[in-house]
């Protein structure tokens, strides 16, 4: 079985800066891809962004210049930095994994993933 846990949440005042962690671990396993979405209340989860197993990373416009990721191999984890932050930022934001079979490319789309962790809080101030 494979878990992923989110950490780094938290309230942060309008224009600062948060960073989410997410650590897998369990069974061994090669992932395609590792996302991050974000849900609302009341709305849809939705792409954050995505870091591909060849080194290639996507972002949704709205967090392009504010959010980047970036991974530890070794640590088997996945980071993203939030800068600038907004409060239509505040969601909750989920770690996601994608491999085969279940994976084929579609990185900003949540049927992509197999894998999800539990999610972790992030509420900005205005």
């Amino acid at each position: 079985q494979v878990q992923l846990v989110e950490s780094g949440g938290g309230l942060v005042q309008a224009g600062g800066s948060l960073r989410l962690s997410c650590a897998a671990s369990g069974r061994t396993f090669s992932w395609n891809a590792m996302g991050w979405f974000r849900q609302a209340p009341g709305k849809e989860r939705e792409f954050v962004g995505a870091y591909t197993w060849s080194g290639n990373t996507y972002y949704a416009d709205f967090v392009k210049g504010r959010f980047a990721m970036s991974r530890d191999n070794a640590k088997n984890t996945v980071t993203l930095q939030m800068n600038s932050l907004k409060p239509e930022d505040t969601a909750l934001y989920y770690c996601a994994a994608g491999s085969s079979p279940y994976y084929s490319g579609a990185y900003y789309d949540v049927r992509e993933y197999h894998y999800w962790g539990q999610g972790t809080q992030v509420t900005v101030s205005a």
